[in-house]
């Protein structure tokens, strides 16, 4: 008889990411993973000893690590079960990493409890690092980014071929009607990527692939039934139930009454749209990364001729691309500013330069288009 079947549907989903992964070191980086730093134990971090768990064959140094993100909750959760049973069998080190964003009473102590979950689940490293919550963007988006920094060092620092996210298909959904609020354009109905590097992706080819996202086509109920077949303890954050976030309102108030006004799938419907809205997102990505070059001049400013001659989605994206290099912070840039700037080419008046996010400025001298940080 075979395992539940939630829980050989989170396996599989994590089976599939993990043969990418491995496709991707085969095809990218033919040299071995990095030896990971040893195991002790650092302020601000508590790590977990193997001690007591099941005996079993350990896999050389050299084996490829990935590690799954943990916070305790029955997604993450059921993450951490399906890499801690699938990676072996393909000879991948399966590591775990929880990140105390101290926001909460007890958090430290919440923060050892997954951290002694995980390595019953003979996960090894495993990790919890505390971190400072800023207050840049707001709340939900200062946690983010400290959590994202936490994880970037850990995998650096331990060699980590891969982190896994436990984001499902019900969050998918749920950041693909935070984008239609937005009203942000195409790129933000592309919800979260199975693949990406994170905020602020450098693009560098380790980080550019880093994080991946196995339980996009997983919905959340499913995760949980998973975690309560396996008899896996996980912890409700209680940020997930406060109103005063809006993807929690969102969660609780919003998609259920889209369900109740439109009827069961709305979930799905998202999902699809995501997947649907990233193809054509990226298509025209490429599309304005090859156009770029044809629209400056010898000197490498923008032609205002030629841009105009672009289509509209193209050429934003032209503009923006420029703006982001001239030192505009990406995150701080929305879609009104780009529309700004593209008037100075559909709707030129003589207006004066526009002021961007980054102190960036972007100005119309003698039908060049110029962006620069002054």
């Amino acid at each position: 008889m075979g395992p539940h079947p939630a829980v050989a549907a989170i396996r599989l989903a994590v089976r599939r990411v993990l043969h990418d992964v491995l496709t991707d070191l085969t095809e990218l980086n033919s040299r071995p993973a990095p030896t990971p730093a040893p195991r002790v134990g650092r302020p601000g971090r508590t790590v977990g000893s193997s001690a007591g768990a099941a005996p079993h064959d350990p896999l050389p140094d050299t084996a490829p690590l990935v590690l799954v993100a943990c916070s305790g909750g029955a997604d993450s959760m059921a993450l951490a079960s399906a890499l801690a049973f699938e990676a072996p069998k393909l000879g991948i080190r399966a590591g775990g990493i929880t990140v105390d964003h101290g926001l909460q009473d007890g958090s430290a102590l919440r923060a050892a409890e997954v951290v002694s979950r995980m390595t019953a689940l003979r996960l090894d490293p495993v990790e919890s690092v505390a971190v400072r919550v800023g207050r840049d963007g707001g709340p939900e988006a200062a946690a983010r980014d400290a959590r994202y920094a936490a994880l970037d060092e850990a995998a650096d620092r331990l060699g980590a071929v891969a982190v896994l996210l436990g984001h499902t298909r019900d969050d998918q959904a749920e950041t693909v009607l935070l984008g239609l609020a937005r009203g942000s354009g195409i790129r933000s109905l592309s919800g979260m990527a199975e693949v990406s590097g994170g905020p602020g992706d450098p693009g560098t080819r380790g980080r550019s692939h880093r994080y991946r996202r196995p339980f996009l086509q997983v919905d959340r109920q499913t995760a949980r039934k998973a975690c309560m077949v396996q008899s896996l303890s996980v912890w409700d954050d209680p940020h997930n139930l406060d109103p005063a976030y809006t993807r929690s309102r969102l969660r609780h108030e919003g998609l259920p009454a889209l369900e109740k006004a439109l009827g069961k799938g709305v979930v799905e419907a998202l999902a699809r749209t995501a997947q649907l809205s990233r193809d054509d997102a990226d298509a025209l990505d490429a599309w304005a990364a090859e156009a770029e070059s044809g629209v400056r001049d010898e000197d490498g400013r923008l032609e205002c001729a030629k841009l105009y001659a672009l289509p509209p989605a193209v050429r934003r994206r032209v503009l923006r691309r420029a703006v982001v290099a001239a030192g505009s912070p990406a995150g701080s840039l929305f879609a009104r500013h780009i529309e700004e700037v593209d008037r100075l080419i559909t709707g030129w008046r003589g207006q004066g330069a526009i002021n961007l996010p980054g102190r960036v400025e972007a100005q119309r001298q003698g039908g060049r288009l110029v962006i620069r940080q002054g």
